[in-house]
């Protein structure tokens, strides 16, 4: 399929972006690596009068770390993530979850900004992202605001995002001693999308779990954090029924999604078998 007809820009700063988006509102689409946008205006499913191409724009695609904190640009690439030393050092769970995005192309062409602006439920990011209880950066006409990711993803493709905002930057916080994480997936045999994906942010002292944050994506509408997985670990030894017996809530509370691949009840069964696997993962790294 060929698109619509557009109107592109390509800004060099985001100010420019920011302008371009008030003075055409809902007529304009941000594209940053384009693995989203693209395939969706080809099919004609999106049909924007103006494209707005960011991935020019400087300064967006540099990872640094601050202290406690690794800043991320929301132009670098799935495979920036995955090969950063700092990142790798300091908050390994984000590389271990790019390694399995799409394949190489997409890693090399897509970026965690327009990852995460999408907020496609079976990406893999929004799962690590609410449990390294990471903050986004947007920028707007009246200038940068920081959400919190468990106030990010509003529901299915829809995000805290306004209008005229664009993400710069992403905030996670460096690993502590005692933290241990990981990130398991079941992909979708054609598209490599997350039927589901688990990530797991474990804090242990003393050979038990003193805090457990886990994200999942693939199984609702949207990536959410599995509190009640939590709660039943805390204070516990991460033995493999104890794992086991909290892992069986992992779908509590949501509406599990159902398709061609998988109903609503292997969906939940896959979550409760994959929050298992990821937990006893990273506890393995923790011991």
């Amino acid at each position: 399929m060929i698109p619509a007809p557009f109107e592109y820009h390509a800004p060099s700063t985001v100010k420019e972006a920011i302008g371009l988006l008030e003075r055409h509102g809902d007529d304009a689409k941000l594209l940053a690596g384009g693995h989203s946008l693209l395939p969706i205006m080809k099919f004609r499913l999106a049909q924007p009068k103006v494209v707005v191409d960011i991935g020019r724009i400087a300064g967006l695609d540099k990872i640094e770390a601050k202290g406690a904190t690794i800043t991320i640009g929301a132009l670098v690439t799935h495979d920036a993530v995955e090969q950063s030393e700092a990142l790798q050092k300091q908050c390994p769970l984000l590389p271990e979850t790019a390694a399995v995005i799409g394949d190489m192309q997409v890693r090399n062409r897509g970026t965690i900004g327009g990852a995460l602006a999408h907020a496609d439920p079976a990406a893999d990011y929004p799962g690590a992202i609410l449990a390294l209880e990471a903050e986004i950066v947007a920028t707007g006409p009246k200038g940068n605001r920081t959400i919190p990711a468990k106030d990010f993803f509003v529901e299915m493709l829809t995000t805290a995002l306004k209008p005229t905002e664009i993400i710069t930057e992403v905030r996670v916080p460096a690993t502590g001693k005692g933290t241990a994480t990981a990130y398991l997936k079941h992909p979708h045999p054609a598209s490599g999308y997350a039927v589901v994906g688990v990530a797991v942010v474990l804090q242990m002292s003393g050979g038990k779990c003193q805090k457990a944050a886990i994200g999942i994506n693939g199984v609702a509408g949207k990536a959410y954090r599995a509190s009640a997985v939590e709660k039943a670990l805390v204070g516990k030894t991460l033995d493999e029924k104890t794992v086991a017996d909290a892992a069986a809530h992992a779908a509590d509370g949501v509406d599990v999604q159902a398709d061609l691949y998988a109903s609503s009840e292997f969906r939940a069964h896959l979550a409760s078998v994959y929050t298992k696997r990821a937990i006893l993962k990273a506890a393995s790294r923790a011991s």
